[in-house]
């Protein structure tokens, strides 16, 4: 079963029931502790642990590498042309790129503004019942480049799908930003649900509170692991 990704807590709660219903349906072995788990990972990665107010907050962001030629604009560069097989460019010029944290808005963004170019060179590609939707998880749009910028983790864009159907506009060119907002201050509200019910049930070493305070916990310890072996 998909679980439907909410974008505001009213929703979520209102829906939590019917949704537990349907899981059930589908799995006539498992528990609400299942389905809850299964909550748990897909908000988890929109949150994370801030250790000085011991508790979780909003973190809508994704990596992406963000590609270019170093002065391209000078020496009239305007394309990749093999990101991530580290082609040079025919005039000798090897490509260099940086990770960044980019917000999931401006991923989406970026996402729309791919599958728009394509549709646009496509004059039926939304005719009929097609739509936006339909090309979020098209392998060649997705990894496409075509100039220098963001290129695309085919499979890190696996893990926000859910996202971004319950985001992106069936027709359009923008995103819309106040439905973003809510978001942000929703999906703390959602987390701290989904964790009061795994309390409730006495599971809440499933919690995304506990899970991302034992990973923050672990990095934290990875780090001064590493910076003891340098000195």
């Amino acid at each position: 079963m998909e679980l439907p990704f909410y974008l505001n807590f009213k929703d979520f709660e209102s829906n939590y029931y019917e949704n537990l219903e349907k899981w059930f349906e589908q799995y006539h072995t498992t528990s609400e502790i299942d389905y809850l788990r299964a909550l748990a990972d897909l908000y988890s990665p929109y949150l994370y642990y801030n250790f000085t107010e011991d508790r979780i907050q909003a973190d809508a962001s994704i990596e992406v590498k963000d590609c270019f030629f170093p002065y391209h604009e000078k020496i009239g560069i305007s394309f990749c042309t093999g990101c991530e097989h580290g082609i040079s460019s025919k005039k000798g010029l090897n490509q260099v790129f940086e990770f960044k944290n980019i917000s999931m808005m401006e991923y989406a963004q970026h996402i729309l503004d791919k599958i728009n170019k394509h549709c646009s060179k496509n004059v039926h590609a939304l005719d009929g019942n097609k739509s936006i939707l339909d090309y979020i998880n098209n392998h060649d749009i997705i990894t496409s480049v075509e100039g220098v910028g963001y290129c695309i983790s085919y499979n890190r864009h696996q893990k926000v799908l859910p996202f971004l159907k319950a985001y992106l506009p069936y027709f359009g060119q923008t995103v819309n930003m106040a439905l973003y907002r809510d978001f942000i201050f929703s999906i703390v509200e959602i987390a701290e649900f989904i964790d009061q019910k795994l309390k409730t049930v006495k599971a809440f070493e499933y919690s995304i509170y506990f899970q991302s305070r034992a990973e923050a916990k672990f990095k934290v310890q990875m780090s001064r692991q590493f910076l003891t072996l340098c000195n």
